[in-house]
């Protein structure tokens, strides 16, 4: 009841923004929602190559255009990717106080290795690799995020992120789809949140056919980041363990679409805020 959904759809997507919203009123009929359609020429020429098709959806980066894309009212956002299920009150992750006037709030992963995540020519040169001097920079993964949307139009960081895409185009300075632009902007200035928010890389990380356990400690959010979707695996009757938790959440139980072997894990972008 004090929960509000802004859901993002592209244009094209396979299953439309009507299907959506009949498939959620049908689900939740008192759910409090709004459907947004996302122009993916607004970044179709920013995008290069990466490591994994998928990657290069445009919807991936319509975590970029939220400051834009949903109503001025909305000053504070939960994103969530849609490949995820909480199982936790979301009040207590919405209570994420942003401090020193940080824009965002994730899980941070300090003991990764944050050099993997550019490439040798971006870390070769002093002009470019410098944005990270001043800063002391961890992984974080975009797919759970508190948002500050009023910081976020004021710094205008929608630029600052089409800014790094637009030098990636010309000399190839990560490997990753949209995740790295974030890292540029942000890595060293996150909010840190409770690693329990977003046990991720339950899709295997990217490995063909491996299957993930959680971390150890308590769990809040499930999050099948990877290659490896349980949605697939449940319907090609080869799941991993923990592919059946998601199989209660599965909405799309004796649907029509017959084939989701192909759709992105953002074909459906889930954002909650509490309601003022």
């Amino acid at each position: 009841e004090n929960v509000f959904f802004h859901f993002i759809a592209a244009e094209f997507d396979p299953a439309s923004p009507r299907v959506l919203s009949k498939l959620v009123r049908s689900t939740f009929p008192s759910l409090n929602f709004k459907i947004y359609i996302f122009r993916e020429d607004a970044v179709i020429n920013l995008i290069s190559s990466s490591i994994r098709q998928a990657l290069e959806n445009p919807l991936n980066y319509a975590r970029n255009y939220l400051g834009d894309i949903l109503d001025l009212c909305v000053d504070r956002v939960i994103y969530l990717d849609s490949d995820l299920v909480v199982v936790d009150d979301i009040h207590k992750l919405w209570n994420t106080a942003l401090t020193n006037s940080r824009v965002i709030g994730a899980p941070e992963y300090c003991h990764a290795n944050f050099t993997k995540y550019f490439t040798d020519g971006f870390w070769s040169d002093p002009v470019l690799s410098r944005v990270f001097h001043s800063r002391r920079p961890c992984y974080f993964n975009t797919g759970v995020m508190v948002m500050d949307l009023v910081r976020w139009r004021e710094g205008n960081y929608r630029k600052r992120i089409e800014n790094w895409m637009e030098i990636q185009r010309k000399r190839r300075i990560y490997e990753l789809g949209s995740l790295p632009p974030f890292l540029l902007v942000f890595a060293g200035n996150v909010e840190a949140i409770d690693h329990k928010w977003n046990q991720h890389g339950l899709g295997g990380d990217n490995v063909r056919g491996s299957c993930r356990s959680l971390h150890t400690g308590p769990v809040s959010l499930l999050h099948w980041s990877g290659k490896g979707k349980p949605w697939v695996r449940l319907d090609a009757r080869n799941p991993c363990p923990l592919d059946h938790l998601w199989k209660p959440y599965d909405l799309y139980k004796g649907s029509s679409i017959k084939d989701r072997s192909s759709f992105p894990s953002s074909i459906f972008l889930g954002f909650s805020s509490y309601l003022s």
